[in-house]
């Protein structure tokens, strides 16, 4: 019966997404040659020609689909994580098309070269179609979920912290359809002993007499680390059971940044801690930078002369301050600011933090620091590659030694480039605050990092974060 469920949810999903795609292709059909949004020279092809590559698109969008595993079950995968899948996908499947198209055009489409405009539409309309189908999709089976249709029954080996813990995940977020029908425990349990309700069904020792009882869909084994000899004998037991296994590994105080899993060569392999910024994410990021700075140096470039004009008039001394921070990886480099105290500032004191009503500032420079006007210099630091305009903002590395025994993770902002504005600074955490809470919302930042993001953060810098109380 769950075999058929499953095959029914897998025929579902194909089956709409070939309504989208064909809707999809007609839809691009239309807008070229119907649509005078791109003029069209030749004359308008019979639209019999495009309904007949319909049959290759399902066949080639399906088995590619089905490749890049966008048929099987969703139930634990997120929404960002399956439209990434379904952008993928599309690429290669678009790629595939057009070649198809170019070599079988003579002998299937009499000699006809489909418009690649067309294509394109398709692309487009194809993938936001495709993404809007599934997450309607997702609202539907969440909405049966919630009410005890389609639901998988859980057994759990391992009754410990992480398995108590991803019990109460699972009960707390039904959309999964997962189900905990119970845990087996290392030691014989007490008669209708539960965890938070959930019965205690044996021991180890007892899962085939459990599976035999029928009910039982999927197998998590939660044991932890201290258990974990044990492993080879629970999955002799189960090895020829007709049920799903799965292992949750007991590393979860271990995964500090990204944590995931990989394979290579069929080996799993366990991603403890991992730099967000890599592949095409970096090529994205440094391009917004450069773009953004490079733009923004150009229009505040007569505000600070004007700065730079003032510093030097005012007070003895150099225009700007430069100092030793920590970037990404804990690089060190300079950082370029307007100098803001006067010259020497720091020969009696030592380094110290600027603290409220410091009387080491000059008058102008308490102007500038309120309005975070001595940081343009840094758009030169992020020209230079040496920090972006969106990230944890860099610290003294006299002051890291000391916040890095003392605080906890301190050390994983340095996991991504040092910035100008960052998610903490917009929310208040700047300057002499909570040390802990700004790591954690500089650690929240690169966990879900996206431009986006980073977009998002420069507009609320520019709506409320230039003007700070904590600004010393």
């Amino acid at each position: 019966m769950l075999k058929e469920y499953h095959k029914f949810f897998r025929w579902l999903f194909r089956l709409a997404d070939m309504s989208v795609l064909t809707a999809a292709w007609l839809g691009a059909y239309y807008l070229r040659f119907h649509v005078d949004l791109i003029p069209v020279i030749h004359d308008k092809p019979p639209v019999g020609l495009y309904v007949r590559m319909i049959l290759f698109i399902l066949l080639i969008w399906t088995a590619l689909f089905r490749s890049f595993g966008l048929y099987n079950t969703m139930r634990v995968i997120s929404v960002a994580r399956e439209s990434w899948k379904i952008v993928q996908a599309s690429v290669v499947s678009i790629l595939v098309l057009i070649v198809f198209a170019y070599f079988f055009s003579d002998v299937l489409f009499s000699l006809y070269k489909f418009s690649r405009v067309v294509f394109f539409y398709f692309f487009v309309l194809s993938v936001v179609g495709l993404g809007i189908e599934r997450m309607i999709l997702r609202i539907v089976l969440r909405r049966f979920r919630r009410r005890g249709f389609n639901l998988r029954h859980v057994l759990l080996i391992g009754d410990g912290e992480l398995g108590r813990s991803f019990s109460a995940e699972l009960t707390a977020n039904p959309e999964a359809g997962l189900k905990v029908a119970g845990f087996l425990s290392r030691e014989e349990p007490r008669p209708d002993q539960n965890i938070d309700g959930v019965p205690v069904l044996g021991s180890y020792g007892d899962v085939r007499q459990v599976l035999a009882e029928g009910g039982i869909d999927q197998i998590f084994i939660t044991l932890p680390l201290s258990e974990h000899d044990r492993m080879e004998e629970i999955l002799g037991t189960i090895d020829n059971e007709m049920v799903d296994i799965k292992i949750i590994p007991d590393f979860s105080r271990f995964l500090t940044l990204r944590g995931s899993v990989e394979e290579f060569r069929g080996l799993p392999i366990v991603n403890l801690r991992e730099s967000p910024l890599h592949g095409w994410n970096v090529v994205f990021k440094r391009a917004m930078d450069i773009a953004l700075s490079l733009g923004l140096i150009v229009v505040f470039l007569p505000v600070m002369a004007v700065i730079a004009a003032l510093v030097k008039l005012s007070s003895p001394g150099p225009v700007f301050y430069r100092q030793e921070r920590m970037g990404m990886d804990g690089r060190l480099f300079t950082i370029l600011k307007f100098r803001t105290m006067g010259e020497n500032a720091e020969q009696e004191s030592g380094a110290v933090w600027a603290r409220r009503g410091d009387p080491r500032r000059t008058r102008l420079g308490m102007f500038l620091r309120k309005f975070s006007l001595d940081e343009l210099p840094q758009f030169f630091n992020v020209l230079r590659g040496e920090m972006s305009l969106v990230g944890p903002r860099p610290e003294r590395p006299v002051f890291i030694e000391k916040f890095k025994e003392t605080v906890p993770g301190y050390m994983l902002r340095h996991k991504t480039k040092a910035g100008i504005t960052g998610w903490a600074q917009i929310n208040g955490w700047r300057g002499n605050t909570s040390l802990e809470k700004r790591i954690e919302y500089d650690l929240y930042y690169i966990e879900n990092w996206s431009l986006l993001l980073d977009l998002k953060i420069l507009g609320m810098t520019l709506w409320k974060g230039v003007i700070s109380k904590e600004a010393y």
